[in-house]
């Protein structure tokens, strides 16, 4: 059972992400707070996940996210339409996932588990603002053209981000253990990944996975 502080400026909000995290398995919302409110209990409450609504007008807040009060364990999740406002104390605090306030239930529980698997999640859209923010120019496109994976390689991949091993890959596809490892090899030579991390970071990256 995976522990979640929730912290958001609007109690409604607080209240729908409770909801939402109470009906899934495996997540057990130990307290939804006002943002400063949730941050001081953050040592007490020894949560696994913090996941945190920020919206434009939090910006000048001071709990500002320093890395000197953020706790070592907890994962960190972001949701704002402001990435802009907010991308550079992120960065600092070591946040893992950052995703629009709009998004799905299923784009939140998998931003969740990339997290606490050490993954770094940026939605297409945040991950477009942050490119801009820094000088990175004009918003990219993925073509599917451009992709140097084959489809099934593609499916590796989003299985493998989504936490499962060779032999369930192998299950799903209904094919052996040995050409999951095959595929998985291939992506790592095609990506320059080391690992199977740094395999999904480099597809989430490339527009391959999408959370």
């Amino acid at each position: 059972m995976k522990r979640v502080l929730i912290g958001a400026t609007s109690k409604i909000v607080r209240l729908e992400l409770a909801a939402l995290l109470t009906a899934e398995p495996g997540f057990e919302v130990v307290a939804n707070l006002p943002i400063e409110a949730a941050w001081i209990q953050l040592e007490d409450l020894h949560p696994d996940v913090v996941l945190l609504d920020l919206e434009s007008s939090d910006a000048g807040m001071p709990f500002a996210l320093e890395p000197a009060e953020m706790p070592a364990g907890p994962a960190l999740v972001i949701l704002t339409d402001s990435a802009e406002n907010f991308f550079p104390v992120v960065l600092r605090s070591g946040a893992r996932a950052m995703l629009p306030r709009d998004a799905k239930a299923e784009e939140v529980f998998a931003a969740i588990h990339a997290s606490l698997a050490g993954l770094v999640v940026l939605d297409r859209n945040v991950f477009n603002s942050i490119l801009a923010l820094t000088g990175g120019g004009e918003e990219t496109t993925i073509d599917a053209s451009d992709q140097i994976l084959t489809p099934r390689e593609i499916e590796v991949l989003r299985m493998i981000a989504e936490g499962l091993g060779n032999k369930e890959i192998a299950s799903k596809l209904g094919i052996s253990d040995h050409t999951v490892k095959f595929h998985t090899s291939s992506i790592f030579a095609k990506l320059g990944a080391s690992n199977r991390a740094e395999a999904v970071t480099l597809g989430i990256r490339d527009g391959l996975i999408m959370v």
